[in-house]
Order: structure tokens, then sequence, then C-alpha cells
């Protein structure tokens, strides 16, 4: 079921939305039968079904997988065998995940089809923008969008990350005519292999085209922040190519060269001189309002582990609308935010039930403590959603779990997902938990929770990303009164030590300037060893009682890192394979030369002087 939307045509598309999401349980019947018929006799599905495309025998005979499972098969087509191993139609290309398999990113199936699934996901975000903000067709997105080199495999074919397959692609480079779609960075600049070249004349772009943009953005939040900084170090150079109407010499891309002569044709010195009081000024607070006056909102991913980035997005933007829009990843495109102009705390996805079919593995939330609200930022809150629990058990006996399907969830209840792709997944745990909030029609709509079993672990104790979120968020509102702001964090357990302990890398900012912090004087000990003790009153049960009881923890710590120490783990994972487009912080961290990377920017170290307050778990009588 292939579908396209016209995205100039916001009553059929929204129509089309409404279509599919009131129709999902018989979207989702077609689904199946549509990929079963057509893979039924694929290497992988014969030895299950027999030549039987039945949805009952499906379920009943298919096992639910991870990676390890596929591996071996997508790495024969990689080496040179034919696609019918996992899919009738032919794999065009291998899609490189940001997650990793023993070291290396993993390789995910893709076809020429569905690329035009993407596409047709991606047409479907103008109307839906279109609903809730107006005159968007007045002006330019300045995105900051960057591609990475493709490897070759031995069979041939291509394998690069999902992003960079799209911006390559002929449905990007010839994608409708709209001024929704119309971007201040040119083709030329995106496609640019060099990021360093890419980011500088993206944004001199930018800034020439200031008052075109209505909106501004990148994939993750990560990346865009990452950009401002790049803006912070570069300014000066950026004005002076403006105010003499040449590009620097040290851009030596054809593609970025011949693009900027178009658009920087004459010397502007009055557009430099307002850029330059603006980045001159005493603080870069509000700093995207002021270059870019007419910027409507953000478009950037601030959901899941990107929700650090919320206070640091608020002070550069003056209070502008972030936008979350899709949810996808390189296994299959998934879903998108119907009511983008939420706060960052109620995004949920829609998962549109015509891109795959979707099963949910039921993940136990044990309801430790009642739901409260804690603040990430001045005007931005975020849930502080009960603490989930997978009650040990491991992968096989999570897998044996009945999944359910996508109209059969429950409301408040968290699960894995499971898809069944187009492209020769079959029952795949793609390890995002999530959380169902509500529903449009008859489509469930999710919050995204975490990654699964990304955790911090010393003894007993199994701390999640979104524990460590919730409780870098208390400990760093001990900063306010300091004027800082955490602008970057990670962890990792030192097991060197005895006993081991929990050890956080945090990266600060002075607000109301654009100051660094050199050394002790802006953050007190007092302070900081306080930080490190709120950090661990916020963390579970467990870990409380390893530290307090069992002393089998620790003192947990927090190293202060100097400015750039996180640009510099980010290079490190490019160079090893990341995606800048998909580069996320990781939260935990295990490469020794990462660690060591920021351990040689480490400029001051504190650690709990108390441990945190614990109390044996008691159930009332009834």
């Amino acid at each position: 079921m292939l579908l396209s939307c016209d995205p100039n045509d916001k009553e059929a598309s929204m129509n089309l939305v409404e279509d599919l999401t009131t129709n999902a349980k018989q979207v989702q019947k077609l689904i199946l039968e549509e990929i079963l018929t057509k893979n039924v006799d694929t290497e992988y599905l014969r030895g299950f079904l027999c030549g039987r495309p039945d949805k009952e025998l499906f379920k009943k005979k298919v096992p639910i997988v991870s990676y390890e499972e596929i591996k071996p098969y997508i790495e024969r087509i990689a080496n040179g065998e034919p696609s019918c191993i996992i899919s009738v139609q032919p794999i065009s290309e291998l899609l490189t995940s940001s997650g990793t398999s023993g070291g290396h990113p993993k390789l995910m199936p893709s076809t020429d089809e569905d690329l035009d699934r993407k596409t047709f996901l991606y047409n479907l975000l103008v109307p839906v923008m279109n609903q809730y903000v107006d005159g968007l067709d007045q002006g330019k997105g300045m995105y900051l969008l960057f591609i990475k080199p493709e490897i070759s495999t031995p069979s041939g074919l291509m394998a690069r990350p999902v992003l960079t397959s799209y911006y390559k692609s002929s449905n990007f480079r010839n994608r409708p005519f709209n001024r929704f779609t119309v971007y201040t960075s040119p083709n030329e600049t995106i496609l640019c292999s060099d990021n360093k070249q890419s980011m500088y004349c993206q944004l001199l772009c930018g800034l020439i085209q200031r008052e075109d943009v209505l909106r501004v953005g990148a994939v993750f939040a990560s990346a865009f922040l990452r950009a401002i900084k790049f803006l912070e170090d570069n300014w000066k150079e950026l004005c002076s190519n403006i105010r003499k109407g040449g590009v620097s010499d040290w851009i030596t891309d054809p593609g970025c060269r011949n693009a900027l002569s178009i658009i920087l044709r004459d010397p502007n010195s009055e557009l430099a001189d307002l850029i330059e009081s603006q980045c001159n000024g005493k603080s870069w607070e509000g700093i995207i309002k002021k270059l870019w006056p007419r910027t409507k909102y953000i478009d950037v991913i601030v959901t899941g582990s990107m929700a650090q980035y919320i206070p640091t997005l608020d002070f550069y933007s003056g209070g502008l609308p972030l936008v979350s829009t899709m949810y996808a990843s390189s296994e299959c495109y998934f879903g998108i935010n119907l009511k983008p102009l939420c706060k960052p705390s109620d995004v949920s996805y829609t998962l549109l039930p015509n891109m795959a079919y979707f099963e949910f593995l039921p993940v136990e939330n044990n309801n430790t403590s009642q739901s409260q609200t804690i603040q990430l930022g001045r005007s931005t809150q975020v849930s502080d959603h009960d603490h989930i629990e997978y009650c040990s058990k491991d992968d096989d006996e999570e897998a044996d779990q009945e999944a359910v399907d996508l109209v059969e969830v429950k409301l408040g209840h968290c699960y894995e997902l499971v898809v069944t792709t187009f492209t020769g997944l079959y029952r795949y745990r793609v390890g995002d938990i999530l959380e169902v909030m509500g529903f449009h029609n008859n489509a469930p709509q999710f919050r995204f929770v975490q990654r699964r079993n990304v955790v911090l672990s010393v003894d007993t104790d199994k701390t999640s990303e979104e524990d460590l979120l919730r409780a870098v968020t208390q400990a760093k509102l001990l900063l306010e009164p300091l004027g800082c702001l955490l602008t970057e964090y990670t962890s990792y357990a030192d097991t060197c030590s005895i006993p081991g302990h929990y050890v956080l890398f945090w990266e600060l900012k002075m607000r109301g300037n654009n100051q660094l912090l050199p050394d002790q004087l802006y953050y007190p000990s007092t302070i900081m060893e306080e930080c490190c003790s709120r950090v661990e009153e916020s963390l579970d049960s467990v870990y409380r009682r390893c530290r307090s009881k069992d002393k089998s923890i620790g003192a947990l710590e927090i190293r202060v890192v100097d400015h750039g120490a996180f640009d510099a783990l980010m290079d490190l994972c490019v160079s090893q394979g990341s995606s800048l487009n998909q580069y996320k912080t990781p939260r935990c961290i295990k490469s020794q030369e990462a660690i060591q990377i920021l351990e040689s920017k480490v400029v001051a170290s504190f650690s709990s002087k108390k441990p945190p307050f614990w109390e044996p778990f008691t159930m009332e009588a009834k």
C-alpha cells in the first residue's frame, strides 16, 4: 500500500490522515497481507510459513528477533547474495543505524519503494504544520542538514545513514515545489562531504537570507546547538565574507563555492554590521530571534534524550516554540506529531498504519511513585513518569510474551516497538520503549520513553537513560543561582575503583554573557558537592540501597569539563562511523577512547559527601 501525498493540497492530505487513523485496524490487516503475500517464498519466511501467507501462522511461527538474529541474512546480501533471501523487492542500499552491533553500525535493508514511503511521510508534515502556523509560504527554512560519505559493500550496495540516503536521492533534490520546501541552504552545501565547509556555507547562506527565514532547525537538537556553537566561534569570519562579498579561501568544495557565488554576489557592509552588532553583544540569549527576526519556530527533535537540550535551546531562541515533527529510524519511518506546537513534554507521535506492520511487546510499568512535574527550564516542563522496570527478564523471556497489534494497545501502558517492514524485517525489535498517551481516531499516539536497556550499572542497580535525565534535571536546579547552564552531560560506570561508582561529565556555560567557566570560582565546591548528592537522591531505591546500606557503590562523582569537550567526543564518534545528522550525545559511554577524551578536558572534580536517604520497601497491609 504505497500512498502518495501532495503537500500543496492541505485538505486532501489531512483527509488522508483521517482515513488512515480511522481505519487503522483494516489498514494494518492489508499491510501485513501485502508483505506476507509478496515475501512468503523468501528464504527467511519460507522456513516458518511453508508458503502460506497467513497472519495467525505468522504470529505463531515467526519469532520476534533482535538484530543479532537477522544480521547473518543482511551480511549475506551485503556480500553479494540475492535480495530474495529476505525480500522480493531488490535491496537497493543498506542503511547504517546510529545503534551499534559489536562496535559497528547496524545495517538495515532498504528499497527504492521504501524511499517513496519516506517521502510520503515528509510530504505530510507540510499540511500538518500549515494547520498551526500561518504564512509559511511567505519565506524559507534555514535547516542545517549534512551527509556522510557512503561505504561500498562487497556486493556493490552502498551503506549509508538514512538521512544521507534521502538527501542524495532524487526524491529530495526534485521535491515538489512549495515555499515550505525552499531552504536557505542550496543542495550543493547540504551534499558537501566536508562537514565543516558544509556547516560554514549553510550558516553563511542563512545569514545572507536572514529576512526570508521563517523557521530554523536540524534533525536533532544536538546538531542544531552544535551549529550555534560553530556560529559563536566563526561569526567574525562570516561577517567578513558578507562585508567583502566573497567566501573564504579555505572553502574549496566546488559545489559550495559555485552556490555561494550566486547568493553572495555583492559586498554588503550594512548586513555585516548588523550581524556583528548582534553577535558582539553582552549576551547570546535570544540570539536566534535577533539574527533571524521572522522565525516562527525551531524544528528539532527534543524528545527522549534530546530533552536535555531544551533549556539551552530556550536560552538561545528566546522562547520560540520547539517542534518535534516526526518519529523515524533507520529501520522504518513510523509516524508524525499531529500537534506540533505542543510543549516538548506533551509530544506524542501518531503511528501511521500504512508505514509498516506494528506490534508491541508489553513492558511492565511498576508504579513506584506518584507522577509529578519537574522543572527543566524557565518555561518548559517535562513529566516525571513512573520508573519503568523490566522485572529482570532476559531477551528470550520478553520475546515469548504475546505481542499485541497497533489498535490493541492500552492507554497509559508501555510497550517495546516491533516492526515488520516492506524491506525484509520481520517481527524486528526496534529497541524503543513507548508509552500510549492517547488516540487520534483509532490510531494510538505514543510518547517516546527511552531506548531499551540503556543503563548504568555497578552492582544490582540498573539506571536507565530516563532515570539519569530526571536526576540530572533535579541537580542542575542548584546551578540556577550561579547563573550557570548545563549544556551537555554524559556518564560512565567507573568499575576500576573499589567499590565502583558513577561518574558524570558536565559541560557548563555562564548565562548572561559569552564567558566560559575558567576555574572553580564560578562553581563553589559546596554547590557542586550538593549537585552530586542531589543526583544520588533522585535515583531509584535499588541504587540508594546499594549506596547507603550495601556499600556496594561508591560516591557519585561530577567532573566538570572545559568548553568544547563534547564537540571532541562527537568528532570521535563521527570519525568512527556515526552520522553527523543522526549523532546524539550518548548518555552512558563505555569506550575507553571516549572516556580519555573527556578526562583530558576535566577542569574540576567533585564527589557526594553523604550517602542518599534509603529505607526498606514496605507493603501496606490489606
